[in-house]
Parts: C-alpha cells; sequence; structure tokens
C-alpha cells in the first residue's frame, strides 16, 4: 500500500498539517483551542487508518504526543507543573516563524533580486599613455622586423644550399691511396686534416673505415694516434662492397 506523503502540495510534516488545521478555523495561534486541535488531528489519523493507508511515523509520533497532551489536560495539575498545551503552542509559534524567515530568505536568494537592466556604458577610445621616445623607437623597430617576417626568404638564404658539393666515399679512394703510396704510413689526422670540407672529411673518414675493412689499407694504433699503412699484397684485399 502507498505511504502517504503530507508532502503532496501543503504538509512537510505534522507541524505544517497543525498550522493549516489552524488557518482553516482562521484563528492566531495564541488563540486556537488545543483540545479542539487535538481532536481534529486525531480524527485525520483515524479516517487514515480506517482507509488502510500508511502513515508516516513522525505523523503518529505527533498524534501520540496529543494523546498525552489531552490526557494531562484531563487530570487535575499542580500550578508548577509545566503545561504541554503551551509547549507545544509555543513550538507552533516558533516553526510558523521559521517558514516566515525561509520564504524571506528564498526571495532574497533568487537572481532576480540581483539583477538590474544591462547600463550602456560610453567608450572613451582616446589613447592617454604617453611613450618616451626609446620606448617608440623600439616600437619600431618591432614592427620593421615583423613586416620582413612575412616576406618570402631571399635568393642568397638558399646560397649555402644550392651551391654546396656532395663528396662521395667512393671518390677518396684514389686520394688515400696515392698518399700512403707516396708515404708508406700516414696517421689518420693528418689526411683529415687535407680534407677541404666538412662533406669531403667525413668522406675521407668513411673511405678509410671501408679501407680497413676490405683489407686494402692496415690501421695501428687506437684512438686519436691511429696511423694507415697500405696493405701491399693484394691477395688479402678484399671487395669493398663485402659484408
Amino acid at each position: 500500500m502507498e505511504a502517504i506523503q503530507f508532502k503532496l502540495e501543503a504538509f512537510e510534516g505534522p507541524m505544517d498539517l497543525l498550522l493549516h488545521l489552524i488557518g482553516q478555523r482562521k484563528l492566531s495561534i495564541q488563540d486556537v483551542p488545543i483540545m479542539s486541535l487535538i481532536e481534529q488531528y486525531l480524527e485525520l489519523m483515524q479516517r487514515l487508518r480506517q482507509a488502510d493507508l500508511e502513515i508516516e511515523a513522525e505523523f503518529l509520533e505527533m498524534a501520540a504526543r496529543l494523546v498525552y497532551i489531552k490526557s494531562v489536560a484531563l487530570l487535575p495539575r499542580h500550578k508548577e507543573e509545566p503545561d504541554p498545551g503551551e509547549q507545544l503552542r509555543q513550538e507552533l509559534l516558533n516553526y510558523r516563524d521559521c517558514q516566515l524567515l525561509a520564504e524571506q530568505l528564498g526571495k532574497r536568494a533568487s537572481l532576480d533580486y540581483y539583477t538590474r537592466e544591462p547600463t550602456v556604458l560610453e567608450r572613451d577610445e582616446t589613447y592617454t599613455i604617453r611613450h618616451t621616445s626609446r620606448e617608440l623607437f623600439s616600437a619600431y623597430l618591432a614592427a620593421i622586423g615583423k613586416g620582413k617576417r612575412r616576406l618570402p626568404p631571399p635568393v642568397e638564404a638558399f646560397s649555402g644550399i644550392v651551391a654546396h658539393v656532395i663528396v662521395s666515399v667512393a671518390s677518396r679512394y684514389p686520394f688515400l691511396f696515392d698518399r700512403l703510396r707516396a708515404r708508406g704510413l700516414l696517421p689518420l689526422r693528418t689526411l683529415l686534416e687535407e680534407s677541404g670540407s666538412r662533406s669531403e672529411l667525413v668522406a675521407t673518414f668513411l673511405a678509410a673505415l671501408s679501407l680497413v675493412k676490405a683489407k686494402r689499407l692496415v690501421a695501428h694504433g687506437a684512438g686519436t694516434g691511429v696511423t694507415l699503412e697500405l696493405q701491399e699484397d693484394e691477395k688479402e684485399w678484399r671487395a669493398l662492397d663485402e659484408e
């Protein structure tokens, strides 16, 4: 069976329901007869039980409290004892005040409360910052540099690439043979220093390695003190492309 949800439309709990019953009679909380309010609440709970509907625990708890208040009211009471009916009336006043305060805070929390119509602002586009002559000159030089960077590079920029001569490794074989036949034994450093360009130097070094691997040259020493000698016995030679 579906539970009764007093939050539907109006009621968020038993205190809210009690305020609703008071409002139906159009009375102030201070003037409402507590016994009459108790009777209305208990009658409502009884109708719900007869309809075999499930009631939330907080409403049953309030019903039990109201029964207790009704029982105390029917018995003699000492003047020093607190009146539970008066306590309930004070709680209802506090609950009503909290509701009113929450409503006011809810209105203030609305975005409409803090917004206003847009204001058109007049723009003053006059440039008022003052610069020194040095700053102006630096800005002028920077502007010229940006303009030059947008231009295509001049032809001279490609001269080093276009005029660059690539020296092949095979072209350095005769150079090494001729120098070693004439001198017999030469340091590798001397042969590299005789190279005219970086490409020629790399090709000379790779050619020396290739000839040593093919056993056409013999390397003596290690590190920077390596010397090369021509292998006179051509029977020991191997093909240059042999792995």
